[in-house]
């Protein structure tokens, strides 16, 4: 078993092969994961939240569900979740975010900026990044469809565990923008077995 630990705001990326496994913990509560991924030999196949919402019937991702490409291939099954509230709809945080929604003109870490950079290594730029699978991400959707972001319902040592279902390139963030974290942004832990 590898163990990877991501300090708050930052990212990494690696390799996960077919069958094996990936856990996302949250060790301290309230801390929002971006997960993004890419088919290991095809960066012109990515995770696609649209093919995932048709294929599920629901835009709530939890055990049982698979997450889905852009070309209707399984990439990742959820095997164990222990919040069942995730987010599929919100782009990563950005430094555009950050300035049109907050007023922040400084550079500010952001996960479009830390999923890129993990998977730089592997030829993706940031253009190439859709939407991410936001693991532990509270999102609730009014009638009138208005999106409101509450905190996460991930207490310390809550976890998801997802299996690859082919060769992968993935990227996750420990994510960077305070309201999606209860106005504290903390680490992540990771762990891929086989």
């Amino acid at each position: 078993m590898k163990k990877i630990h991501l300090d708050p705001q930052t990212g990494v990326g690696f390799e996960l092969l077919k069958g094996q496994r990936l856990k996302v913990i949250d060790p301290q509560g309230e801390q929002v994961a971006d997960l993004f991924a890419f088919a290991f030999d095809n960066l012109g196949e990515w995770l696609s939240n649209g093919r995932s919402f048709d294929h599920n019937g629901t835009i709530y991702m939890r055990r049982g569900h698979v997450l889905y490409s852009n070309r209707s291939n399984p990439m990742l099954s959820v095997c164990e979740d222990t919040v069942d509230r995730h987010d599929f709809l919100f782009a990563p945080c950005s430094q555009e975010m950050f300035q049109i929604q907050y007023g922040i003109e400084d550079s500010h870490p952001n996960c479009l900026e830390n999923l890129a950079g993990a998977l730089r290594k592997f030829g993706v730029t940031p253009s190439m990044i859709a939407t991410p699978f936001n693991i532990f991400m509270n999102v609730s959707i009014a009638p009138d469809g208005k999106l409101t972001i509450g905190k996460p319902r991930s207490k310390a040592g809550d976890y998801i565990t997802l299996r690859a279902e082919m060769d992968l390139r993935v990227a996750v963030a420990a994510c960077s923008a305070g309201i999606c974290n209860n106005n504290l942004c903390k680490p992540i832990d990771l762990e891929i077995r086989a």
